[in-house]
């Protein structure tokens, strides 16, 4: 039996690489319509600061190393144009086609660039080959300033890096808030943030002429490339990517989806939702893989939870904010508190955290920490909460970790547990 993998990035390669640990037997075919597969989309800011030395150190696997070691055929820069499911075939640019028992559809997602194209002072974080555009651009011709192109987790990473390297940067978004969260108070404060470090943040502007600034970088979102799944026949969700089972199964037999091509299911209101992101890319992608070898597994969602460092300082969310539990039908409470993430003898650094609770049910809804230290522990807390549908009341009493150098007493997650109760009793 034959399994195509269309797209060989993090979804792609997590579906054959579970597909081939499960059925050692299976012909499997990954085709990449770029030159490299398996590299760290998320270390590319990184490249741009400085601290990882070449983009090398990005990529995982090569073609090759996956061919000898995993016996999985990966075929780089064969770009897949159309799916014929009643002939079982993939059509290639150039001609060729390939046929196939099992399709596993791993496409991705692509800038949402809008009017403004890559171009000699224009780039994009998207692609290995891009980045080091920009690597080049910034070692040869040392700019000054750069406009970055969406405050969302590119636009601000991007931002980061880019103020690293002593650019002079104003980030311009569309909306009127930052990491599309619908918060305020977290926009306010990333603002006054971003100033301290020389950043300025325009909200509800898009880029004017580029000619203003030595240099843009694209940063505003992706759009799912689900167009080669559409054609196909392939059920499109509300959210514009590619509609799927628990299963990563489309409505047609035999064929799954599954990355940044596809929704899922959020975990908090139930509804089908885009958050393309890499964790949930390479779980979806081992599902897929999984059932595509004829097991039966699921994949039963996400919380949303994604974590980002501004400037030196790390923001973790993880479910709704109080706008978006509104309008997703919730009678929502939120709690907001700040204190030490350590013991103050152990030199104790502020720590921000939200939560946001239903007043009916006492559910916890989402959360949002802000701080130098153990962000990351504290918001996969509020994401484990979450999946576990606690309630405040439970929360409140989670027996959580002490001791002075690494946790207060009372940790902030508790800490704003309390005053939510206080607010629902």
């Amino acid at each position: 039996m034959r399994l195509v993998v269309i797209g060989g990035v993090a979804a792609g390669l997590s579906a054959a690489a579970r597909a081939r640990r499960l059925d050692p037997s299976l012909e499997i075919i990954v085709l990449e319509r770029g030159r490299h597969v398996s590299w760290a989309a998320c270390g590319l800011p990184y490249f741009i600061e400085g601290q990882v030395r070449s983009v090398e150190q990005l990529t995982v696997y090569t073609a090759e190393y996956l061919s000898r070691e995993r016996n999985i055929q990966v075929r780089t820069e064969t770009e897949a144009t159309a799916i014929s499911h009643g002939r079982r075939e993939v059509a290639l640019r150039g001609g060729e086609r390939i046929r196939y028992d099992k399709l596993v559809i791993a496409t991705g997602a692509s800038p949402d660039q809008g009017a403004l194209e890559p171009g000699e002072r224009v780039f994009t974080l998207t692609t290995l080959e891009e980045t080091e555009r920009l690597g080049r651009w910034l070692s040869e011709r040392r700019p000054r300033t750069a406009a970055v192109v969406g405050a969302g987790y590119i636009g601000l990473e991007a931002a980061t890096a880019l103020r690293a390297r002593g650019l002079r940067v104003t980030i311009f978004e569309a909306a009127p808030e930052v990491l599309g969260r619908e918060d305020p108070e977290l926009t306010e404060w990333t603002r006054k943030h971003l100033e301290r470090f020389g950043v300025e943040l325009r909200l509800r502007t898009r880029v004017p002429e580029v000619g203003g600034f030595d240099l843009v970088v694209l940063g505003s979102g992706v759009k799912p490339n689900s167009g080669l799944a559409m054609e196909a026949g392939i059920e499109i969700g509300r959210t514009g990517a590619i509609r799927v089972t628990e299963r990563m199964e489309t409505n047609l037999t035999s064929v799954y989806a599954a990355g940044d091509c596809a929704e899922t299911t959020h975990l908090v209101t139930g509804a089908p939702a885009y958050i393309p992101l890499g964790t949930t890319a390479n779980k979806m992608g081992r599902v897929a893989g999984a059932n595509a070898a004829g097991r039966r597994e699921r994949f039963p969602g996400v919380t949303g939870t994604s974590l980002v460092r501004v400037c030196g300082i790390a923001i973790g969310l993880s479910g709704l904010s109080i706008a978006q539990a509104r309008r997703a039908g919730f009678e929502p409470v939120s709690a907001r508190i700040e204190h030490a993430d350590k013991a103050s003898y152990f030199r104790g650094r502020p720590c921000a955290v939200e939560l946001v609770a239903d007043r009916r049910t006492r559910r916890l809804l989402g959360g949002a920490v802000v701080g130098e230290n153990e962000v990351a522990g504290r918001v996969n807390t509020i994401a484990a909460a979450l999946t576990a549908r606690l309630t405040v009341d439970a929360f409140e009493h989670l027996d959580l970790a002490y001791a002075p150098p690494y946790s207060p007493v009372w940790d902030p997650l508790l800490i704003a547990a309390q005053q939510l109760m206080k607010l629902l009793d």
